[in-house]
């Protein structure tokens, strides 16, 4: 059955000031890191529009040379490594790893996804450079 209106309960839900991010460091930074997600995101939309292109060697060229897209790689490339950075930093706060009874350290996890995406990366350029022969 349901309650008369007095009977029922209200939650309490505090108002925050729209810019309650800009009162800490720690929250700009995690806006920041959330305003990043757009940036790879449009990236990998991207991509995916210059795959469905490569058939067409004009409209391809066409696509990679333009001004606008030039733009977009200079705003994109910080934006993600900044992405990936905070990412792989959050790493040892989901990933705890037990070596018997002491925990590795935070530090050396990071460390390794860090090494990692830098050996991945290496790895990804060079067949690039080999596929484009240069």
């Amino acid at each position: 059955m349901d309650q008369p209106a007095a009977e029922k309960s209200k939650e309490y839900i505090r108002p925050l000031p729209g810019n309650w991010w800009m009162k800490k460091k720690a929250y700009s930074l995690f806006m920041l890191r959330e305003l990043t997600c757009v940036f790879v995101g449009g990236y990998a939309l991207y991509l995916l529009i210059l795959v469905a292109r490569a058939t067409d060697q004009a409209a391809f060229n066409a696509m990679v040379n333009s001004p606008g897209i030039i733009v977009l790689h200079v705003i994109a490339l910080p934006m993600v490594i900044y992405h990936s950075i905070t990412w792989i930093n959050l790493t040892p706060k989901v990933l705890i790893i037990w070596r018997g009874e002491e925990r590795v350290s935070s530090t050396l996890i990071a460390a390794v996804h860090h090494a990692g995406w830098i050996v991945l990366s290496i790895v990804i350029f060079v067949i690039v450079r080999a596929i484009a022969g240069t």
